[in-house]
Formats: C-alpha cells, structure tokens, sequence
C-alpha cells in the first residue's frame, strides 16, 4: 500500500453500551414505586376474579371485553376510540406542563428497562464491576454470571409473554394447558414474540429505543415552550466547572459550582450530558438530579444545580404554569373527560342489528301475503338476563312470526334469531321503512329500535 494513501474511516460506529451509574435520591424513589406499581398492575389485573370470571379480560372469539363490571361489545368500540383521544391529548397536555415525564416515569420501555437494569446489576455488580467483568477475558465466574443474568431475562421476559395472553385467553386456562403440553399455536406463538420483543427492547436495545425508534422523542419539541418544566443544568451557576480542594469555596477557586465530577454523565441511562442543554435524547427520569444534588450536599454547596426548571425561570423570569395553551387544553380535556365518563354510565344496556336475508328479497305466501325475512342480532350487555318481545312499527298489519314468541337472552351475551316479516295482500308499496322493537318484559320500558325496509312487488 502506498505511503499516501489512507485507510477509509467507517461510515458507522458501533453503538457503545451505556452503563448506567446506580443512584439513590428521592427522584430514584419515585421512579422505583413506579415500576412496582405499574407492574404490578400489569401482572397482578389478569389473575383478578369478578363476579365468577377474570376481571379483566378481552375476549376476541367472543368480541367481548370484559372490564370489572363493565362488557363492551363491537358496537361499544366508539369508547375505546373515545379513550384512546383523551390518552393522545393527555400526552401533550402533561408534555406542555412538564416535559417527558411519560417517558422517564410510566413509558412500558422505561418501567421493564429498570427492572432488567435491576437484574444485571444484581448477577454482574454495579457499574464499575459490569465495565470489568465485560472487558476480562473469558473465565468460569465470567460465564456464571453471564448466565445467570440470561436466565432471569429469559425467565421474566417468557413470564411477561404468559402475562400479556392472559389478558385476551383466561389465564389459568392458559396456565394448565402449558403445563399439560396443550396450548394452541398462536397463544405459543403470542407469548413468545412479546416475551422475545421485552428481552430485545428492555434487555439490549434499551436507550437505543427512545433515542432513534421512538418518534415522540423526535417531535417532542413541538409540546415545548419557554414555559415547560424540563430538566435543566443551571450555567450560570455551574460554570466555570473544575474541581477543588477540600474547604476550598467555589468563589475562592474562581469556578462555578459544577465540580466536573460527571456523575450526572454516568447516571444518564441514555449516555448524554445534560450540562451542554436539553436534548431530544432526554427521557426525564431525573436520575441526574439526584447525582448532582449528592454531591452538592458533599461539596457543600446548594442543591438544584441540575433541576426540574424552565428556560423562562434559567433566564431570570418567573415561572408560569397557567398560560393559554394550559388552560384551553384543561378545558378540552375535562370536557372529554366528563363526556366518556357519562357515556359510559349512560351506556344503554340493551341493542339489537337487524341484517335482512340477501338471499332472496322477498316472497308472495300461498295464502297471498308477502315476507321478508330478517336475522336479528340481540345484544344483552347487562348483568342479568332478560327476555325480549319482538315487535314492528310504521309497517301497517305487519306481523312478526318467529320460532318463540319471547327470546330469552343471557347476561353479557348476543342471541341471533331469525324472523319472518309478513304483511297482508294488498299492501304491497315496494319499499317501505318500518321499525323493529325489542322490549324487556321484566322492565317495559326499557326498549330499543332499529331501522330496516321492507321490500315487495310495486
């Protein structure tokens, strides 16, 4: 090779794992209740009893969700699309007020990366023992340890699979048939893709996901204003950044009060350094306060020079929450709020779809009269069973002829009948709209209508 020439510099560098120093502090607190909390909603809910069946369950062969004391059938799906609004607009109302405390407090990526982060810790040691362990060379207590932290990844992640199932199969259906040997092919394949995606994301991928698969980190800004509670390095304050002797003061030494210990660098579990300003990489767990504020106390300084703050605040102006953008969301969001909160108690407990016989029109009897034939779905979403009588309306001498005059209907459930409309010779029109009623005869006045055409020779 010529002496001039020179080697191509890649066009990638390999992804440097972050370890992420262990830190204690009342931020830390809040985040490790979090994760017991919400995972233990998460394992706990799907093994919840109510009234003789899983509490929480969403039953797709049966297009049934069951929550508590509520079922929601296909009809129902306008809620979810309800809740799935006031979710969105939740997301940035709390971004507006305090930047990404979704992402460093409740995200699923966050809550099962601390756990596998636990786990690491507890089979490799602290950071500087995992920096250690990963670079010495091959040896027993290298395998062991590796090992063991698989074995609980693996473990958990199956466990997590088992768990995410058993909220759409009855878990301790699923449970016994694993243990036989008899669980069917997609809840197999289901507890296996979802266990595999938490040992990728949670266990290796980690930061990897919020800073370049996650968009919300990438339009995240958009939410921000001058005004919004982010975390924050107070410049002003910390620079110039140097370390000191002991006894020795800030001022004295001619520095800032930021001692250049990088701490607040190794506690970051996304590997940045807050002190050179807010980054789209930020998830706001706050793990950098409580480093800094360690060493604070240490130094002797005040606390909060890393802080929850806002650009205004850092700039000497005071610190606003209210501000129209707050208040006009407030307003949309308890309005959503109240609406599905008496959409749902208001929700009629009764509902019928009438589909009409495609495979014929219509039909002239020996007798003369004509009928349409009709298949009617009732749909019992109450508790109780009940019992249901058919009837027309708008339809003049329609008559209803059907196996049972009375369908009964199960709680939670949907009957189908099939029913025979019939109107005397002589009123045929062509088409015509009429109403068919379902009425409960243990509560009268309780009905609920539906639309359909009856169709005849003009």
């Amino acid at each position: 090779m010529n002496a001039n020439e020179t080697v191509a510099e890649p066009l990638y560098e390999a992804q440097r794992k972050v370890y992420a120093r262990e830190v204690s502090g009342r931020f830390a607190r809040l985040r490790n209740l979090t994760v017991v909390v919400l995972l233990g909603i998460f394992y706990g809910l799907p093994w919840l009893r109510w009234n003789g069946r899983q509490a929480v369950l969403f039953d797709l062969p049966a297009r049934k969700f069951f929550i508590f004391g509520l079922t929601l059938f296909p009809q129902d799906f306008y809620l979810l699309t309800w809740l799935l609004i006031i979710a969105a607009l939740s997301l940035f109302y709390f971004t507006a007020i305090g930047g990404r405390l979704w992402c460093g407090y409740a995200c699923p990526q966050t809550v099962w990366t601390e756990i596998f982060v636990w786990m690491e810790r507890l089979t490799e040691g602290n950071r500087s023992q995992q920096m250690k362990l990963d670079r010495a060379a091959w040896s027993w207590s290298k395998i062991s340890r590796k090992a063991a932290k698989q074995a609980l990844w693996v473990g958990f992640s199956l466990f997590t699979g088992l768990t995410f199932v058993g909220y759409f199969s009855p878990i301790d259906g699923l449970v016994s048939r694993i243990a036989i040997g008899g669980v069917g092919s997609w809840e197999t394949f289901w507890i296996l893709f979802y266990g595999f995606a938490t040992y990728g994301n949670a266990g290796y991928m980690r930061e990897q996901v919020c800073k370049y698969m996650c968009p919300y980190a990438r339009f995240q800004s958009a939410m921000f204003d001058r005004s919004t509670l982010v975390i924050s390095y107070d410049a002003a304050r910390g620079e110039p950044r140097g370390s000191r002797g002991r006894g020795v003061s800030a001022r004295q030494a001619g520095l800032g009060d930021c001692v250049d210990c990088t701490l607040c660098v190794q506690a970051c579990p996304t590997g940045i350094d807050i002190r050179k300003g807010l980054q789209y990489e930020c998830i706001a767990c706050a793990a950098c306060i409580d480093a800094c504020d360690a060493v604070m106390e240490k130094v002797g300084s005040p606390r909060g020079l890393v802080r929850y703050s806002t650009q205004a605040e850092l700039d000497g102006a005071p610190r606003r929450i209210l501000r129209p953008r707050i208040m006009i969301y407030t307003a949309i969001l308890a309005s959503l709020i109240c609406g599905f909160a008496y959409a749902v108690t208001h929700r009629v407990s009764f509902d019928i779809d009438v589909l009409r016989d495609r495979n014929i029109l219509y039909r002239e009897l020996d007798d003369g009269r004509v009928e349409n034939v009709f298949t009617i779905r009732i749909i019992n979403k109450d508790q109780h069973a009940h019992d249901f009588r058919l009837s027309t309306s708008g339809l003049p001498d329609a008559v209803i002829d059907s196996d049972s005059p009375a369908q009964h209907v199960d709680a939670e459930d949907v009957k189908t009948v099939v029913i025979r409309v019939r109107i005397p010779p002589g009123e045929e029109h062509g088409g015509q709209n009429f109403t068919i009623t379902a009425q409960a005869l243990d509560h009268p006045e309780v009905l609920v209508t539906s639309r359909a055409r009856f169709f005849a020779e003009p």
